[in-house]
Formats: structure tokens, sequence, C-alpha cells
């Protein structure tokens, strides 16, 4: 980089500014930028190797994005006191960046290509999430690492019917949509969200707000490149091998064969797949031995034919792969309370797809704890989604969770959310965990189908039901021609344009998650896949209300029973006891699980149990402990101790009142001992409190 320390920053509507600082920091990168907004910042680096892998058929991009303790000015929990493996948080800010990032990339730039982004300072009012690919699209602007872009992303929220562009943390608490939208200057590339039952319409004028706002962005990293010497002559690169001959042949033999294929309505992955195999394998069996040798471009070719064939018949034909109707949707089978020890499960099956969803009920203790340098406290709903390799027929060893996985549980959780009950009607920890056992199109939107029946099954009183649907889109000539299709299949997925799932209930939209890979989409089809998107979402709604089609009244019996009572802040002290003695000789002697914790100036005891007769015996013992003594009230208490003037008994755990001699008999006592022992059981009565 010819110059040092090169600034520019442009003003959002509400008087915040977005500085992009480069070649100040990181100067050995291909393009390194800081990025800062009030006092978040954001480093962004980009290196690229100078050639690509041999025979390499796709671009393997990493991206990173690590939140640094120092920047809030924390040390790290822990054994180690430092960063470790990316949290779930980060590698969901990662996919963010990537899926904005990845289609821009040229077709054949196939360089091994790293993006790292730390965030380095942090402002608690400034969200760094949707800063972050801002940064990333900078840093390859500034490089001369070949990029259609830039791009950028922007959250956008809805507060008293006004839109605004990176609210901060409060302004997001009143807003009823989350919305993160990637796009160049010219078009939509990305979209995800988290809504509460929002109409389609509102969704749209969200992504508009968001476009106009990522239009300034990118032209600010534009007006930063061009004072950058190396961003103004990109590098030279040839990362494929061609055979013009051997694609031509291929199309010749292969093309029309592959679209009667297409066009038999297989429904079966397996079987079209091995439909497609034999044309490939019989044109490979009329080359030579020395072109058959090539089997790298011939894998690439028969690709490509295979793909455009297929894109035909759903164009021009109107016809899918599995022959359904561009709206149709698979059949839906599913069953409740499948697993007689679960707390709550489902099977959810679409197609070829289908998921095994359990749901466990915990207490407080169970809480996922939060840890994080953008975030600290719990979460008492959690949801994992898990995709074996047998799910798709292969033999591909278990690596831990992947970024997918984490991704698509993410999408699941953030679906089904909003429709959780709240306060007292909702006293659980919730864990969801889907197993995918079969896929072919959409797993995501079978975990929330499947999340939503189980959910139901355990009894838990959701608001409403919620099903999601996965869109795809076939377009020819920009979008002059066009195909919407309904549910898609995992093939549709790879051979379209756009994979859009959304979520949601019969009166609205709860989350999104959009990818578009053709440039120049108008408004107007994403409009429609919307409108289609919401039929075939309210269909599944009606497939799965024939399953079942309210919570359960009861929860199972062998699940846990929490009873919530509050109590006066000053009693927590008295329910826990010294060192928690008191406490802890309830749950040893009721066998209940008990939390208590301060929350809005009041103690919040929470009881769990599997037997009620527990759950009533640690009740009456809190109770007990909490309660305030009333004059004219009588107690059945026990002699905790004998004096010459009287006895003390406790009425109630750890009061004691003094019954004076006096009052112990009609007639007079002389000796407290021969009337009273020690641990005795008498009812007394509460005449007077002393007020000192």
């Amino acid at each position: 980089m010819s110059k040092i320390g090169i600034k520019k920053s442009y003003t959002l509507g509400d008087g915040r500014t977005i500085e992009l600082e480069t070649g100040k920091l990181a100067k050995q990168s291909d393009g390194a930028v800081v990025l800062t907004m009030g006092k978040t910042m954001i480093l962004a680096t980009v290196v690229s190797d100078k050639d690509a892998g041999e025979d390499m058929d796709f671009l393997p991009l990493t991206v990173n994005y690590k939140e640094k303790f120092a920047a809030a000015g924390r040390i790290p929990g822990g054994f180690l006191k430092r960063e470790a493996r990316p949290n779930d948080n980060e590698i969901l800010v990662c996919r963010l960046i990537d899926r904005a990032l990845r289609p821009l990339f040229p077709d054949d730039y196939h360089a091994n290509t790293q993006v790292e982004l730390q965030l380095i300072s942090h402002d608690p009012e400034v969200k760094a999430d949707a800063l972050a690919c801002f940064a990333a699209s900078a840093a390859i602007a500034v490089s001369d690492i070949p990029f259609n872009g830039p791009t950028s992303e922007v959250r956008v929220a809805q507060v008293d019917g006004n839109w605004i562009v990176n609210p901060t943390p409060s302004q997001m608490e009143e807003s009823a949509i989350d919305l993160i939208v990637a796009a160049t200057a010219e078009n939509i590339m990305m979209v995800e969200g988290e809504m509460k039952e929002i109409s389609e319409a509102v969704m749209l004028e969200g992504i508009k707000t968001a476009h106009e706002e990522i239009k300034k962005q990118c032209q600010l990293q534009l007006d930063l490149a061009a004072e950058i010497a190396t961003a103004q002559t990109k590098r030279t690169y040839d990362h494929e091998r061609s055979n013009e001959d051997l694609y031509n042949n291929i199309k010749a033999a292969c093309f029309d064969k592959c679209r009667v294929i297409a066009a038999e309505s297989i429904a079966d992955k397996a079987l079209r797949g091995q439909k497609f195999g034999a044309v490939k394998d019989e044109f490979v069996a009329t080359l030579s031995e020395e072109d058959q040798a090539d089997k790298f471009l011939i894998g690439q070719y028969f690709k490509s034919v295979s793909k455009e064939a297929e894109r035909d018949v759903i164009l021009n034909d109107r016809l899918r792969l599995d022959g359904r109707k561009l709206d149709e949707i698979r059949p839906i089978w599913s069953e409740v309370d499948y697993l007689p020890s679960a707390h709550g499960s489902a099977v959810f099956t679409r197609g070829e797809t289908q998921s095994l969803t359990t749901v466990t009920l915990g207490n407080d203790r169970d809480a996922k704890m939060v840890d994080e340098v953008t975030a600290e406290g719990s979460e008492s709903f959690m949801l994992h989604y898990n995709f074996p390799s047998f799910s798709t027929g292969e033999a591909r060893p278990s690596r831990g969770t992947s970024r997918r996985e984490v991704g698509h549980g993410n999408l699941a959780l953030r679906a089904i959310k909003p429709m959780l009950p709240t306060g007292e009607d909702n006293p659980f920890t919730i864990r969801v965990v889907s197993e995918i056992l079969e896929s072919n199109g959409s797993s995501s939107m079978a975990t929330v189908c499947a999340g939503t029946l189980a959910l139901m099954d355990a009894g838990i009183k959701l608001k409403k039901p919620v099903s999601g649907i996965a869109m795809g889109l076939i377009t020819e000539g920009g979008a002059g021609k066009f195909a919407v299709l309904s549910d898609i299949l995992g093939d549709e997925d790879h051979l379209g344009d756009m994979d859009f799932k959304v979520t949601g209930t019969v009166d609205g939209i709860t989350a999104c998650q959009m990818d578009i890979k053709v440039d120049g989409l108008p408004y107007e089809v994403l409009e429609q896949a919307l409108t289609q998107a919401k039929a075939g979402r309210l269909h599944i709604l009606g497939e799965m209300s024939k399953t079942i089609s309210a919570p359960n009244a009861e929860l199972k019996p062998h699940t846990p029973r929490i009873v919530q009572i509050t109590i006066p802040k000053e009693m927590i002290g008295a329910v826990i006891g010294p060192g928690g003695k008191i406490i802890q000789e309830i749950q040893a002697s009721t066998g209940a699980t008990i939390t208590v914790e301060e929350a809005d100036g009041f103690g919040k005891v929470s009881i769990m149990t599997n037997d009620a007769e527990a759950s009533n015996a640690a009740l009456g013992k809190i109770k007990a402990i909490t309660a305030v003594p009333e004059v004219g009230e009588v107690y059945n208490g026990k002699v905790k101790s004998i004096t010459n003037f009287g006895a003390f008994v406790e009425i109630i755990p750890g009061k004691d009142g003094l019954l004076h001699i006096s009052e112990i008999n009609w007639d007079r006592v002389e000796n407290v001992e021969d009337v009273l022992k020690e641990g005795e059981m008498i009812d007394v009565k509460l005449i007077a409190v002393d007020p000192k």
C-alpha cells in the first residue's frame, strides 16, 4: 500500500459515524481495514494465495471472526484464561459474512483465501455482528484480490413505525423485527432475521430500507479503494483447465438424455442419481482411454450439462424433478409421543427429509451460562440440530459440531422462540434436540415443524404452532423467465438461484434466511416467493394439526414439575441459611431441587421434583420460613429450650417465641420442666410481638 493511515467515513441518518481506515495495521496481509463505530472497532484482514491447487473446482474460502475479551476490558473465564475455539455467536457471525462474500468472487477463482476479523474494541451500544461484513468487504476492496463487490451488511429494526439502521440494544428490545441484510449496490445477496409475526409486506419494506443504507457503505469502500494503488490493479490468475471440445461433446451426447430423466418425475433421489450416472458412464465408454483419464473435467462438464438440462425442464415444462407442481408440498406424516422416556418427542417427515426431535425440561440450574465478550447471563431455551452422515446415505467421519449445524439450529431456535410462553407460564429451562435421520431438502425447516410438535407433546403452552418451508428459484435471462419452487429438494437447492427459508404462524413470519445466487433479482419476484411461501407454510401447519392441534393439557407423568413462588427480598437469606444449611436440609428431606434468585426486587424460589407430595412438603417448609407471624394465630411449635422463666418455642422455622411461665398452664407453675420437655411439640397462640 502506497499510503499510510488513509481514512474515509460517512454519517448515518441519526448522526452516528462509521469510519474505515487502511494502511496503518496488518500491512503484510493482502488487505486490512479497521472499521470504527462509536467505541466498537473491528480489524479485518484478507490473504489469498497466488495460485490454486491442481484441479480445484471450488473457492476454498475461510472466514473467521473472533471477539477479544480485552475489547470489553475483561479476562476470559475458565481454566486457560485465553480465547479458545469459537463460540456459537462467533460461528453465526462467520456464516453471515461468508454467505455474503462467497458469491462475489469470480466463479473461476479457486485460490485458498482467508478472511480474518477481530473485535478489538467493544461498545455495548454498537452491535458488531452487523458491521463485520462491511469491514471484511472493505479489506478485500483495498486488496488486489479479484472481487465482484463491494458488499456490506446492516441490521434494521422498526420502532413506533420508524425504521432504524444498526439499532442500539435498547432499540432492539422495542422492535418486532430483527433483520440483517447483505447486498451490493445493485443486488440483495442475503437476508436473515427474527420477527414477531410480521407480514410479508413489512419484511420487504425492511429489506428495501437496508439496501438504501448498504449502497452508501459500498460507495465508501470504493472511495477508500480509489486511493490505494494495489486496489487499482487486480491480480491476474488462471485457475481452471478447459477443454472446449470435450464440453461440446458431452453436451451433444448427454443434454437431451439428462433432460428426459429430469422430466421422468423420479421422486427417489438415489434412483434419479443412478440414472444420471448411467448417462455419464455411457458417454465415458465412447471416449478413448486417454480422454477417459481426465475424470476431473468429465465430472465438471457433465455436472454443468445435467444442471442445465434440469433447469430447462423446470423453466419451460414447469415440471419439477419429482413430478410436483411448482407450489406443491411433498407428502407429510408426523407422530408425537414416539419416545416413552422423553419429556416430549415428535417425528416429522416431509418427502425424504425426516427429523426425530426431543424436548427435555429442567430448572434454572440447567440454563446455558453465557460468558462472552458482548453478552453475559443465561439462556433458558436451547435448540440443537444434528446432521449425521447416514441421513444422506454417506459414510462420513464425525468431527464435532459443524458450522452448518450451529447455523441451522439457530434458525430453528429463532423461529420458535417468539411463540414460547413466558413468566409463570413457563418456569422451565427447555432443550430441544433435532436429529436429522433423512435429508433431501430443508432439514432445518423440518426441525422447526418437529420442534413445535415435540413442545406441544411435552405440554409447553406455545402461543401458536410454527411451521417452516424452504423456497427455491430458477431464472433465465435475469428474471425475464422464472419459476418459484415450494418445498425444494436438495438437488433443486444446488441447481437453483435462490434458497429462501421462511417460518411463521398463521398470523405472520417469525424467522427467515435467504441466500440469492443471481444478480438483478427484482423485488416483485421476491414478493411472489414470500406469498407462495405463506401458502405452503399454512398447508404444513394444517398437516401438523392432524397429529396434534394444541399443547397437551398436562405434563407427562415422568416430567419434572416446577412450582415457583416469590418471597420478600430480605427473606432470601433465611431460606438459604448460613452456608446453605437450611435449603440443603429441605432438599435432603424432601428430594426436591430448589433454586433461589433475586429478580425485580423479590426472591424467586423454584421447586422442581417429579413427586407432588415432595413438592408440597418443600413448598410448605419454605412458606413456613418466609411466613410473617400474626397475632392471634395458633401455631404447633417445637420447644427449643427451657429457662426458669418460661420456654422458647419455634413457631415457624427460624422464629422462636417466649412462652412465659405464667402462660403455660391455668394453674401456677413452679418449675417449667415439670410441664414441658425440650423437643416436645405443643400448640401456642401468639398474643403479642415485642416492637423492640
